[in-house]
């Protein structure tokens, strides 16, 4: 077992969510997911429930430390690497924003960048999905 429980919490979140349902569904999924967190985060805090938004904020960097730790710089090589300098950097915004003045504009830029993230992927997925439709009807066709 890993020596942080958030790491493992956050390992075993992102295995649950590539197990259930396809890799780029369960991306935007965990993107969703980080989103709800930071937004749930924010509200808390506003409201004066300052260990119920830093909860919702661990969750939220739990994901992004997730999906960092999950990245093949083998086959992603340099978009690889950006990704993780991008989590890495939303995980660090996130955490220096808590409690800090103006803490709800910092969090929906950081929400606004992870949603521009998430469409992307969305955007594969519906591309892939649409390639794929298109292959198994032209295997159809051959037969």
């Amino acid at each position: 077992m890993t020596q942080n429980p958030m790491a493992y919490r956050a390992a075993q979140a992102y295995r649950g969510a590539a197990v259930a349902v396809p890799p780029l569904k369960a991306m935007v999924m965990l993107y969703d997911g980080a989103i709800t967190f930071l937004q749930k985060s924010v509200d808390a805090q506003e409201a004066r429930r300052f260990e119920e938004g830093h909860d919702h904020l661990m969750r939220a960097t739990a994901i992004l430390r997730g999906l960092s730790h999950n990245l093949d710089f083998v086959r992603g090589g340099a978009v690889a690497e950006r990704l993780y300098q991008t989590y890495n950097a939303l995980i660090l915004a996130s955490l220096r924003c808590y409690g800090r003045p103006r803490a709800r504009e910092n969090y929906q830029r950081i929400i606004a960048s992870l949603a521009e993230l998430r469409d992307a992927w969305r955007h594969v997925d519906a591309t892939v999905a649409k390639a794929g439709s298109t292959r198994l009807a032209d295997s159809v066709g051959r037969r």
